[in-house]
């Protein structure tokens, strides 16, 4: 029985049966700090997720920052118990409004020091679609702040996401090439585009959901802090988008969503990336074929 397959079992025996499951994911509907209470042993390599912002989306009642900040508190630190030794997690925030204290607050001011675990590197999520403001400066970015359970022992795959982007790839220091001939290292200002909404400009991988992640910027993440055959936890599934970038990158992923909506949004998407890996799995065997016939 694989690492997956047995947890797998112990996952569906406390929480019940999934919303949807295949044999890399298995997609639970219910409330996250629910679901999370069900659970004590470190299952995840890697929580990758992006919550609620308490802005008033469809999927969300603004609370009182407070509260919301209490709530926010509770399922990080439920989720951070369930961490592997050499986890991580990836929380994507935006920014809320704060009473006669400022316009555009970063929830990372408000929530950095409530995670149980090492603040490792806050990344700036950079595109350029957006509202545009004339009064302010038009918000173009979010915020990724990347946590460890050790410090000095965590998954980092420098050249899974160096950026190809070099400048002088060609430059050498006595005779030898200066860069590395896979890319340069990334900096922490990922330039990666929202999903796009709206006629003639919407992105092809768009949703019903409001708040999509993209996947361009889901398999950085995939690829730079876990390894093949890792099981990710997503506790806010949404459209889907960190299940659909684990199996096309051989992970395993556990999602909760209390949406039914959404958890049907998100098993439409697995089953399309399924089909899609085994349409290129038979292209990849038929050429191979070919080649070995000529």
């Amino acid at each position: 029985m694989s690492c997956f397959n047995k947890t797998k079992t112990e996952l569906i025996s406390k929480l019940g049966s999934p919303y949807y499951e295949t044999d890399s994911c298995l997609l639970f509907c219910g409330d996250t700090l629910q679901l999370q209470k069900e659970l004590s042993y470190q299952y995840f390599d890697a929580i990758i997720t992006s919550p609620p912002y308490n802005i008033g989306k469809e999927y969300e009642d603004i609370k009182p920052l407070s509260d919301y900040i209490e709530w926010s508190t509770e399922w990080i630190n439920g989720s951070s118990r369930l961490l592997k030794s050499e986890g991580s997690l990836l929380l994507n925030l935006g920014y809320v409004s704060v009473d006669e204290k400022g316009r555009a607050v970063p929830l990372s001011y408000l929530l950095w020091d409530k995670v149980p675990l090492f603040l490792n590197q806050e990344i700036v999520w950079n595109y350029s679609a957006g509202v545009a403001c004339k009064n302010y400066l038009s918000p173009r970015n979010e915020k990724i702040l990347w946590y460890v359970k050790d410090e000095k022992n965590y998954v980092f795959n420098l050249d899974s996401i160096r950026d190809k982007n070099v400048k002088y790839p060609n430059s050498k220091r006595n005779g030898r090439l200066r860069v590395n001939t896979l890319g340069k290292n990334p900096s922490d200002v990922w330039e990666i585009a929202k999903v796009t909404t709206g006629q003639n400009r919407s992105s092809k991988e768009r949703t019903a959901h409001p708040s999509q992640f993209p996947t361009d910027l889901v398999d950085r993440l995939i690829l730079g802090f876990t390894n093949e055959n890792a099981i990710v936890l997503d506790p806010f599934v949404g459209s889907g988008t960190v299940f659909v970038s684990s199996l096309n990158h051989n992970r395993f992923c556990v999602g909760f969503e209390i949406s039914r909506d959404y958890c049907e949004i998100a098993k439409q998407r697995i089953i399309t990336a399924k089909e899609e890996m085994k349409n290129l799995d038979m292209q990849i065997e038929l050429e191979a074929s070919y080649r070995e016939s000529v």
